[in-house]
């Protein structure tokens, strides 16, 4: 039974700063014995910086942390571990050459006079195990002999030979399908039921909702609210998630006309069952001449594993791919480049720009890549490109020999967008281009996608703000748990707590949503 009075872990006030970002603004949390909590909260909400705070990766700045009512302060993981603090992650943290027996009891091996005592140590991870449900396993056997789904297994039942009070599960059901994700929340059942707290996080709603007693929100490093889930409507919580209420999303109609396109008409790109394991269900997708096609959902969706795929940054598993009705292999965004498909990803510092060259050399990186390293570009044509993007986007300052890293985010996307564009593509990929980056800069880059569309581009727009997909798209194909679950063509009457219901609903759900407004396509099970 769920505890009220006696929290085996709180925090209060909890801030952590790094240079430029508070990660962490004085947050609130709570963890009863006896139950599963889950954190949400989408990219940049402090979910992965409170639970390094938790396990003693991160010092907090000012606030505290309790556990069973006493303020402690872990100067590392050990520390957290010693007061009953364990952590699985989504990368299972285990040996693989080592066997099953030797991971379970790992640091906790029973030792006699003469060393570790082997038998006794199998005979109690044998112990361990059968308290998971996982009795059958052969201690003995190797590790990477037994699935991911199994490895986590393994890494819970080590956590609880340690005498765990506290188990925080960091998106564990990312690399498992529905058959091993029932195993494993039979065992989170299992534990809870014996007292232990579980912190679960999760982008998955369904699962979300099937194991939470409790939910905490963050948002922008700050607290939202704590709520019992089966008092929490799912589109009230997506809204607390993204920070608009419902009110507020009723009125984010989009801007832009009905679609009449002529959908008989070939496609710039198709694609028909693309699929890739773990990363995106099979999916059906046409893109038209001139259309922008908004991509929604929440952390996790899907968004960009699809980007990906389309460009070639990943390899499919299935699927054909028909550009102007011919069908082609991507297998490579060099490929893709080739194909004119341009794809600017969502991390703009790591993946996107190369921080100690210059503007003008960031701007011409994709045209080089294009003609080959072998055939450098002439200076004359790198002046007037690299020109004509800074003037045209008004980046900021006005010096293309400036590194790239001393610029502001919004110029940095500026810069990207030119890179991109000056390849000449029919296809642009855009993911998350406004993140992070002031008014104005968004307002331009928006309009700049509104104005290539009407000059014939295609443009997949990806955005964790639902406004801008809604405002922006003509078709807006909605994500969800990996797959594509929908597509809702535009129109002034699409706001974006319709997307939030799509998404929110479960199959049941949108199917009625189906026959009450059949502008809104069916996208989900249609490669059983």
């Amino acid at each position: 039974m769920v505890n009220e009075i006696f929290p085996v872990v709180e925090v209060r006030g909890a801030s952590i700063a790094f240079p430029g970002v508070k990660a962490l603004d004085g947050v609130d949390f709570r963890l009863l014995p006896g139950e599963v909590h889950t954190l949400m909260g989408e990219n940049g909400a402090g979910k992965s910086t409170l639970i390094k705070a938790l396990t003693g990766v991160y010092q907090i700045d000012s606030g505290s942390i309790a556990v069973f009512g006493e303020e402690r302060r872990f100067a590392n993981t050990g520390a957290a571990q010693d007061a009953g603090i364990s952590t699985v992650y989504q990368e299972v943290n285990l040996c693989t050459n080592l066997s099953i027996g030797e991971n379970v009891m790992l640091g906790q091996e029973i030792r006699s006079v003469f060393g570790i005592n082997w038998r006794a140590t199998h005979a109690r991870a044998r112990e361990a195990l059968q308290e998971m449900g996982l009795g059958h396993l052969d201690t003995r056997a190797p590790l990477d002999s037994i699935s991911i789904a199994l490895q986590q297994l393994v890494a819970i039942s080590r956590a609880m030979v340690r005498k765990s009070k506290v188990l925080i599960l960091d998106e564990p059901t990312s690399s498992l399908d529905a058959a091993e994700v029932d195993v494993l929340f039979g065992v989170i059942r299992r534990l809870r039921d014996r007292g232990v707290a579980i912190l679960f996080v999760s982008h998955f709603l369904d699962q979300v909702y099937a194991i939470s007693d409790r939910i905490t929100v963050l948002r922008n490093g700050g607290f939202v609210g704590e709520y019992l889930t089966r008092e929490l409507d799912r589109t009230e919580l997506i809204s607390k998630m993204i920070g608009k209420d419902l009110g507020a999303l009723r009125a984010l109609g989009s801007n832009r006309q009905i679609d009449e396109r002529d959908r008989t008409a070939t496609p710039v790109y198709s694609a028909e069952g693309l699929a890739r394991t773990g990363a995106l269900a099979p999916t059906d997708l046409d893109i038209h001449r001139g259309e922008v096609v908004g991509f929604a959902g929440l952390l996790g969706s899907g968004r960009t594993e699809l980007a990906r795929l389309i460009v070639g940054a990943d390899k499919p598993d299935a699927g054909t791919v028909r550009l102007a009705g011919t069908t082609a292999t991507i297998a490579s965004p060099v490929a893709g480049l080739a194909h004119r498909i341009a794809y600017s990803t969502e991390n703009r510092r790591e993946d996107g720009i190369v921080g100690d060259l210059s503007i003008r050399e960031n701007i011409m990186l994709a045209v080089q890549a294009q003609r080959g390293w072998l055939r450098r570009v002439p200076a004359r044509e790198v002046d007037r490109l690299v020109t004509m993007y800074m003037e045209r986007f008004s980046v900021r300052p006005n010096d293309p020999d400036r590194p790239i890293r001393l610029l502001s985010g919004g110029n940095q996307q500026k810069v990207l967008l030119g890179r991109w564009l000056a390849t000449d593509p029919e296809l642009l990929l855009l993911d998350e281009p406004t993140r992070g980056i002031d008014v104005g800069a968004k307002a331009d880059i928006q309009e700049t996608v509104a104005e290539l569309a009407e000059g014939g581009m295609s443009v997949v727009f990806i955005s964790s703000e639902l406004e801008e997909v809604v405002r922006l798209s003509e078709r807006i194909v909605v994500m969800k748990d990996h797959r594509k679950i929908g597509e809702v063509a535009g129109g002034p009457d699409v706001t974006a707590e319709r997307i939030v219901s799509i998404i929110a609903a479960d199959s049941d759900e949108r199917a009625e949503t189906l026959v009450a407004d059949p502008r809104v396509i069916d996208g989900e099970g249609e490669h059983a």
